[in-house]
């Protein structure tokens, strides 16, 4: 028997991957530029384990189970199994396997859940079965912004040429501790399921928008450029504009899919708002929103800044939870919300609770596997322990 537990990262996209080119590879029309969020905060947790007296491969996620025959997982396994360390090879290859995996963020909600939980599977699947070298073109294969998600820092997925699909990797163009100073609010409006799966979304805009053809050809090579020299320099100010502008125009294609994709809602729209008027307020960028096909909203800022946006968004969009449930993620100081905070003209206050809650996070690593038997989510019999 051999069994891994690992953790991978959520990754947040500021310039949008959206549509292949080829919908079995998954080869996207355009590179995208991601930032892989703290593990310690927002993270899929897999456990994976082969044996010869499994009589059957079974998947485990959230607590329930799953079908096996799904492509993309059978895809995943095949190709980490063709790069099987030769020795031995062809026995371990025919074990089963029991998969057990588990978010500690809302599923299919808009915040990439995916793409973390397909890299935590190819990342502990090989390293179960040994497999060295570029792994992101198979965590692309289950889910296409999962290949983001093997490294730490800030990420850029290529999205190659080839008819193959082999040069369709991701990269990583800084690492975990270059920008220190970002920090990301997860403002989570709605944790539920969204109505419009990213997949279909996705083939219908390739289908029938006329936008998304003009951004894959001329708006989305020079945004990458101009958004990696920003991070770069630490430039907050183009890199929050950048940011802005790329969520924007994404949500634009969707709106110009036929029908439309509508992702965001009524409360996406106030955080937006807010958004603008307060930087015009400061007289600078201080705030830069993105939204991924969902109404979740990212909004990175800088650790200087964190006290006073924190109390804008309190003041917006108050709530009557204890505060240990509406923030979540790294701990924040009872004295850090600022009592003296200036609001600009204008203003709105939303009703008590029109956000779930709040997630505080920052840059962080690429997965890693815990060493602790106690971690695995599969007991020794290759069965779920919270089940």
């Amino acid at each position: 028997m051999r069994i891994v537990t690992a953790v991978a990262p959520v990754n947040i996209a500021t310039i949008k991957y959206w549509g292949k080119r080829d919908d079995d590879l998954i080869l996207p029309l355009n590179d995208s530029f991601s930032a892989t969020l703290s593990l310690e905060d927002m993270c899929a947790k897999t456990t994976v384990m082969i044996s010869p007296y499994l009589l059957e491969n079974k998947f485990w996620l959230n607590g329930k189970e799953e079908n096996m025959d799904n492509p993309r997982l059978s895809n995943c396994l095949k190709a980490l199994k063709d790069r099987l360390n030769k020795e031995n090879s062809e026995e371990v290859s025919s074990w089963k396997i029991h998969i057990c995996s588990e978010n500690n963020f809302p599923t299919a909600a808009g915040l990439a859940s995916s793409a973390a939980g397909y890299a935590c599977l190819v990342y502990a699947l090989a390293s179960l079965y040994q497999v060295d070298g570029d792994i992101t073109a198979i965590a692309r294969n289950g889910s296409g912004s999962a290949c983001r998600s093997i490294f730490g820092g800030w990420v850029r997925w290529h999205k190659g040429s080839l008819e193959d699909g082999t040069d369709s990797i991701a990269t990583q163009i800084f690492p975990t501790d270059h920008w220190p100073e970002i920090r990301v609010l997860v403002l989570v409006v709605n944790d539920s399921r969204k109505k419009y799966s990213s997949t279909l979304g996705m083939k219908q805009t390739v289908m029938t928008s006329e936008l998304l053809k003009h951004r894959t050809k001329f708006v989305v090579p020079d945004r990458i450029e101009k958004i990696i020299d920003a991070v770069h320099k630490k430039d907050f100010q183009s890199f929050a504009k950048l940011t802005m502008k790329d969520s924007n125009q994404f949500h634009a294609v969707c709106c110009d899919t036929y029908p439309p994709c509508f992702y965001m809602n009524d409360v996406s729209h106030a955080i937006i708002d807010m958004v603008h008027v307060y930087n015009e307020f400061k007289g600078q960028l201080k705030i830069a929103y993105t939204f991924d096909a969902g109404p979740n909203a990212c909004l990175f800022i800088q650790e200087s800044d964190l006290s006073e946006v924190l109390s804008l968004i309190r003041y917006v969009f108050p709530s009557n939870l204890n505060a240990n449930e509406y923030y979540r993620g790294i701990a924040l100081d009872k004295d850090l919300f600022s009592k003296d905070l200036s609001l600009p003209t204008g203003i709105t206050q939303y009703g008590l609770n029109t956000l779930r809650y709040i997630i505080h996070t920052k840059i962080g690593d690429g997965p890693r596997l815990l060493q602790d038997a106690k971690e695995h989510l599969l007991d020794s019999n290759g069965l779920p322990k919270n089940c």
